[in-house]
């Protein structure tokens, strides 16, 4: 391809000259990455121009897009760096040195470049382009503008932390320069403060900031376009918008680059983000060390912003758990286990709490609920392993799943199996910018006046009792007879009301909201309507009585706004090119003890109560379980499994004549156990 050097104007200077226009769809790998690229991709882009020998140091500015791998940039031979390896789009700034270019033809070459020795995680399908020759050196350009901006809170009139995120007129993140200041953590695109006040330096152009502070605060943005040399101050007011009183934002897993060495978050950088994005108990778990942060918090004057929590991330080759609080002086547990029962026995001295870690990623060629070894719909895992966690990841926002809802469905099999776990939202972030921390989070039930003083044995005590709801991008609140929430056991009282209050911000959309009991969902509402400021929907059903226990769960789902201060990331264990991101937050359990026996009676006890009581009479047995719900009839289906009987013809001839949720519980669980059957013939 030969492209001639194009002048352009506008807000580019008279000397700054075109590479290429367009955007190029390239490609490492051979499999389709995400359906959403639809052209035929390149594996590298080659340019050919005409120019003239540059004397002394200029500038090449790009704009990429879906980046995950090394891709470098080489100018007739001369390697002038790799674009960044993030899924943001971006603008990109790479140092011509001088005598680089040549008079004549010269040749831009992007390419893929494997690490030696190593497998990466291909394919990875991106887009590069907007190629242009800037006239002076990177570093001269980064310090054309100075923008100063404050951030204060329109109920307090208070400057407070927060981060701003800085784009050009497509909405590119737009690097940025700064002069090293401690209250300060900065990225491509992005500013935290973390005393409400940021000065940072960007090239001429026209630019939109945006001014935001996580879940619970609204934005404030502006408009602006700045000349070299120029100076711009300006104010953002942000508002707290979501009503969380009496609830403690909480993100229990987050890491530093310091101490996990992948990502690209000091530990200072770390306090900064929390505290921009309104986390008030942070649980710090890198891999298996112990970090004690306090020290660093205190220095920083954070200590009256959040309560710090030290955990670990117990990184093993059977799963990652997330252990807090761990005391002080306490010994990091040996992490080298084959299998459930160790890692039980090694965490038994640690935190109170613990956690399954994105349940359906692999690492170390082993996914703890992939169908291999776990069939979801029944929470049955086929090695016999019982899990040493009592709470799991619903959420994981770096984390993602192809289908949101995937992990719940997870979480809702293993409580009708019997096993009681609260779920949580975490974010899982190493970095500062590309995986946002608190994007996911979990909001623990209890006092949240003091955030820096927090009761973390109160918060911990709550947390395991299952007070808790989770939240990415939305939340909503349930409450049964005008009473009970989450963790709360509802006593025996016939018909109950359930009402529900969808929180969130006003720069987020609810457009639906689902009530399930024992996992099946039994209403579900439509939100077309936009809702005050932080709730996006109110409204209450009743549920009629029953004789069989079963939990609630009221879970709000919203569609991605594509807003360039709220990216969502794709899928980490990529496991299909089809990709639709969304919001979700869910509420805790409320369990309601309908036949009045003040305990909490699972699928699984009923199921196997039914079977034992009907001594082999399939009729007797359909018949008894047909005064149940279909989760009970799952969990039949699973126990006759593991006794040989689900083939028996007998059975199946008797299941035929089954009421409807039965036979529609059964063949949930045979279609769930042939799927695991062909995983683990072909793992």
């Amino acid at each position: 391809m030969l492209v001639f050097l194009l002048l352009v104007g506008g807000p580019l200077r008279a000397q700054n000259r075109v590479v290429d226009k367009q955007m190029h769809h390239l490609r490492a790998g051979e499999e389709r990455e995400w359906d959403f690229f639809r052209t035929e991709p390149k594996k590298q882009l080659t340019l050919r121009f005409n120019a003239q020998e540059n004397t002394s140091e200029l500038t090449l500015s790009l704009r990429q897009k879906d980046v995950k791998l090394a891709w470098n940039v080489y100018l007739n031979g001369v390697d002038l760096g790799k674009l960044d390896a993030d899924e943001n789009a971006r603008i990109r700034y790479l140092s011509i040195p001088p005598h680089t270019l040549k008079t004549g033809e010269n040749t831009l070459l992007i390419a893929y470049t494997k690490p030696f020795g190593k497998t990466d995680r291909v394919p990875d399908d991106m887009l590069v382009g907007e190629i242009t020759l800037l006239d002076r050196p990177l570093k001269q350009m980064m310090q054309e503008a100075t923008l100063t901006v404050t951030i204060t809170e329109r109920e307090t009139n208070r400057l407070i932390p927060a981060r701003i995120t800085i784009v050009d007129d497509q909405n590119n993140l737009q690097p940025v320069a700064v002069v090293p200041d401690p209250q300060l953590a900065v990225r491509t695109g992005c500013v935290y403060t973390g005393n409400g006040k940021a000065s940072f330096r960007l090239p001429e152009g026209t630019y939109r900031l945006y001014a935001t502070r996580g879940f619970e605060y609204g934005v404030d943005s502006f408009s602006v376009a700045v000349k070299a040399g120029q100076t711009v101050s300006r104010n953002f007011v942000i508002s707290r918008e979501v009503p969380t009183k009496g609830w403690v934002a909480s993100d229990t897993h987050i890491h530093t680059f310091t101490y996990s060495r992948h990502g690209d978050a000091t530990v200072a950088e770390r306090l900064l983000t929390l505290a921009g994005e309104g986390i008030e108990l942070p649980i710090f778990t890198d891999h298996n060390i112990l970090v004690d942060v306090r020290p660093t918090v205190r220095a920083m004057g954070m200590d009256t912003v959040f309560t710090p929590v030290m955990g670990n991330e117990f990184t093993t080759e059977v799963g990652h758990f997330n252990v807090f609080p761990v005391a002080d002086n306490s010994v990091v547990p040996d992490h080298h286990v084959k299998d459930w029962k160790s890692a039980s026995r090694n965490l038994a001295n640690s935190g109170r709490v613990i956690i399954l870690n994105h349940a359906r990623d692999v690492h170390y060629n082993f996914r703890p609920f992939g169908p291999e070894r776990h069939v979801s719909v029944a929470g049955l895992d086929l090695e016999g392993w019982t899990l040493p966690a009592q709470a799991m990841e619903v959420l994981n926002s770096s984390s993602q799943q192809k289908d949101i809802g995937q992990l719940y469905r997870d979480w809702f099999g293993v409580l009708n199996r019997g096993h009681w776990l609260t779920p949580v939202g975490s974010s899982d972030s190493h970095d500062v910018m590309q995986y946002l921390v608190g994007q996911g989070r979990t909001y623990i039930k209890c006092r949240d006046d003091k955030p820096g003083r927090i009761d973390v044995n109160d918060a911990v005590d709550q947390f395991l009792a299952g007070k808790v709801m989770v939240s990415f991008g939305l939340m909503p609140e349930i409450t049964v007879n005008k009473t009970y929430g989450p963790g709360d056991v509802v006593p025996a009282a016939g018909e109950v009301t359930v009402a529900v209050r969808v929180l969130g911000p006003s720069w987020s959309k609810a457009d639906r909201v689902s009530l399930y009991a024992n996992g099946q969902k039994i209403r579900e509402v439509r939100i077309t309507q936009t809702g005050k400021k932080g709730v996006k929907w109110e409204g209450s059903w009743t549920i009629p009585a029953t004789k069989q226990d079963m939990y609630l769960v009221a879970i709000a789902e919203g569609p991605d706004q594509m807003l360039p201060f709220w990216p969502i990331p794709k899928p980490y264990s990529r496991t299909s090119s089809e990709w639709h991101p969304q919001l979700i937050g869910s509420s805790g359990v409320v369990w309601i003890d309908a036949d009045g026996d003040g305990m909490k009676t699972s699928a699984y006890a009923y199921a196997k109560r039914v079977i034992d009581n009907t001594n082999g009479d399939n009729q007797k047995l359909f018949r008894q379980l047909g005064e149940f719900d279909q989760a009970v009839s799952t969990q039949a289906a699973s126990i006759l499994n593991e006794q040989n009987r689900l083939v028996d013809a007998g059975l199946l001839e008797s299941l035929k004549k089954a009421p409807s949720p039965v036979k529609t519980g059964f063949q949930e669980f045979i279609d769930s156990w042939k799927v695991s059957e062909m995983a683990r013939k072909n793992r």
